[in-house]
């Protein structure tokens, strides 16, 4: 038999929990905005401390604030800024060894009061670390002891029973994610830079350079302006990968013009076979849409979606042909409209 204990569901209609999620979602939108609202120059001599650090910020937190501080120690470190995650409790038992004078510690903790936070507190003290805290109020012992304190101010958690970390932890992620990147900005943190960071995936993908990503200039066809076109057609040779483009070149081997299945297909639909035999140059598209070797390839596939074209050229600085961009290698990047 269940015991008296036992706890009694509560069912909800699919309209209830609709409701109840958008409250949640809408009470800690509107917890945001207080806190950004609360913010004033404390923020600014946060981010001097993060941007002058000649070490690295060192992030720590308990429970629900620990994870949250693990993804903006995560943040920090691929927006210009070395950082670490650093268990409070761990630290405690020699991990205080991870942290040093030209260090800076970034402390989050909602009352101010955590035990194995306010631990720290002497060492750092000790050490002559700079500390940034993210906590309710300046009054806690943590918000007396920072250098910095960056008070959230009172906030109601979503939870129904108004104890699960939740309105709190987001302000907290919240203001991590504005200092890592007022400091970040700070620090004329770049594409290429963040490029640097995020070399795998799709998003490295995305912030490659077309070098990276290009057809290699053995994989296109390429023709001399003088040639025939049925020469072309005919005895060109396709290495790899197929492309529907053939990249035209003058006496110096710069590029002057392209040629694509389209422009085949217009002339056979205009009847005009008989410019099979004249030079390449005379049905070529002169003067073609190019991206310069070592550009990102985000800016190549944006002009492919603008230019609603299927193949960039990509030439060196002397306009020499060094690859192509073809829109089949890079269409998982295409906007929807677009692809």
């Amino acid at each position: 038999m269940p015991s008296s204990s036992a706890r009694v569901s509560t069912p909800l209609t699919t309209f209830e929990q609709l409701q109840y999620a958008r409250s949640i979602i809408q009470l800690e939108a509107h917890a945001l905005n207080q806190v950004a609202a609360r913010l004033d120059t404390t923020l600014c001599q946060a981010t001097d401390l993060l941007f002058d650090c000649e070490g690295s910020v060192v992030v720590t937190g308990m429970g629900k604030a620990g994870l949250i501080g693990q993804k903006i120690a995560a943040t920090l470190a691929s927006t210009g800024t070395p950082s670490h995650f650093l268990h409070p409790a761990e630290a405690v038992h020699g991990d205080l060894g991870q942290i040093h004078r030209r260090d800076v510690v970034l402390v989050l903790s909602q009352s101010g009061e955590t035990e194995e936070v306010v631990r720290l507190l002497p060492s750092l003290e000790q050490f002559g670390t700079p500390t940034i805290a993210i906590t309710r109020n300046t009054g806690s012992t943590l918000g007396r002891t920072a250098t910095v304190t960056i008070a959230l101010g009172p906030l109601s958690e979503a939870c129904s029973l108004g104890l699960a970390p939740s309105t709190s932890t987001t302000a907290m992620l919240a203001v991590g994610d504005a200092l890592a990147l007022v400091t970040s900005r700070m620090r004329g943190f770049g594409r290429e830079d963040f490029a640097r960071f995020h070399p795998g995936g799709s998003l490295g993908r995305e912030l490659s350079k077309v070098d990276d990503q290009m057809r290699a200039l053995d994989e296109c066809r390429v023709a001399l302006h003088t040639a025939p076109l049925r020469d072309v057609l005919v005895l060109g040779k396709e290495v790899g990968r197929r492309s529907g483009a053939i990249m035209i070149v003058d006496d110096d081997g710069i590029l002057c013009g392209i040629f694509t299945d389209s422009d085949l297909a217009r002339l056979f639909a205009q009847r005009s076979e008989q410019a099979l035999d004249g030079p390449i140059r005379n049905v070529m598209t002169p003067h073609p849409c190019v991206v310069r070797q070592g550009a990102m390839l985000a800016d190549a596939v944006q002009v492919l979606a603008e230019r609603k074209i299927s193949e960039l050229p990509v030439v060196r600085p002397d306009g020499t042909p060094c690859g192509m961009i073809d829109i089949t290698d890079v269409v998982s990047m295409l906007p929807d409209e677009a692809a």
